[in-house]
Parts: C-alpha cells; structure tokens; sequence
C-alpha cells in the first residue's frame, strides 16, 4: 500500500453507531448453490427485522454485479474478486452499525474465510442453505442449470464449478424442509440467543 495513504480516526465509532441503533452490528452471509433460497431467506429475514426496528442492508448477488461489479465474469479469479469487493463493502456496513445481509454462490471456503477475518468475533454469521443440488436444479429459478446443462454457461457452480460446503457454518437450513418462515424463525432465533438483536 501507499505510504502516503493514512488511515484517519472520526470521533464517531463503530461502538456509538451500534449504541444508537440499539443492536449490534454483523454480517449474515448467507451462502449456496444457486436456487437453494438464499435470496428468498435472506429478503424475508431483512423484512422481519425492519418489523423489529433493525437497521440492515441487504447485498445481493446479482445486484452488486450491475454496478460495483459488473466488470468481472464468472471466473474461478473473477468469483474471488467479487466476494473481495462485496466483502470490503460489508466491513464498512459493519462499522456503521447495520446487520449486513448477503446472499452470494461464495463457493469458495477461503474467500468466505476472508470476509469473516475482516470484522470481530462473532460479526459474521455464515448461514449455510444446504438444500440439496438436486432440489436447487429442480428449481431453476432462472433457468440457469438448464443453460449449464446445454453448454450455454461455463464455470457454472455445482454443475462445472465446484462448492466447497461450509466446514462450521454458525446455522445451518435446508430450504426443501419446511416454510420459508421456520427459516426466519431459526435466523431470529440464533440473532437474540447471541444478543445481536433483543
């Protein structure tokens, strides 16, 4: 790094920001195949604390790549450097004292690793949607499995790219059991028992 680039103190901390909004801040990163809900989980989730008067902010895989992204592919390079960027954005959330919520593919143990390395303990929360590939390809939601299956979509995830699940996710859903609303309960659930939320 530049030795003329200094990091500046404010006289507002993460601690004052977190005070004010009378909740601690952390990431929920919600990690999957494509089609296993995380999205789905992740939105409703958001909603249910916005009831409870939480602030968060919810970072989406497709919506980051229209803007913050979009210059990158789908590469094995190019998924590292997005979860990289998405993950220096949810740092900086952290500090303002929002619940981050993402949902991205994040195949990769070592880039979810990465991200979690960036807050404090207990501020990132990996939230495995361990929905079977079979049920996630049985969705297809967008129609994306059946292009990877036609050759249509290269370095797909479960298909031609590889997943590699969460060694000691902190919860653990698999969205082809039960409603969505067992999934938000789960979440709330895991959010008051460790006094994220009251």
């Amino acid at each position: 790094m530049d030795e003329n680039i200094v990091w500046h103190n404010y006289a507002v901390s993460k601690t004052s920001r977190s005070e004010q909004k009378r909740h601690k801040p952390c990431i929920l990163w919600f990690t999957g195949y494509s089609g296993s809900g995380k999205s789905t989980v992740a939105g409703a989730l958001e909603s249910a604390l916005q009831q409870l008067g939480v602030h968060t902010y919810l970072l989406d895989g497709d919506n980051v790549r229209h803007g913050l992204c979009r210059d990158l592919g789908f590469s094995d390079a190019d998924r590292v450097e997005n979860i990289r960027r998405v993950g220096e954005v949810a740092k900086l959330m952290v500090d303002a004292g929002l619940v981050v919520l993402t949902a991205f593919i994040s195949p990769f143990q070592a880039e979810r690793d990465m991200v979690r390395a960036l807050v404090g303990d207990g501020e990132f929360i990996e939230v495995f949607l361990d929905t079977p590939l079979d049920v996630c390809e049985a969705r297809d939601p967008k129609g994306l499995y059946k292009k990877a299956r036609a050759g249509e979509i290269k370095h797909f995830t479960g298909i031609d790219s590889s997943y590699e699940p969460p060694l000691a996710p902190e919860v653990r859903i698999d969205t082809s059991r039960g409603q969505l609303n067992d999934s938000i309960q789960t979440l709330l659930s895991y959010l008051k028992e460790h006094n994220i939320i009251g």
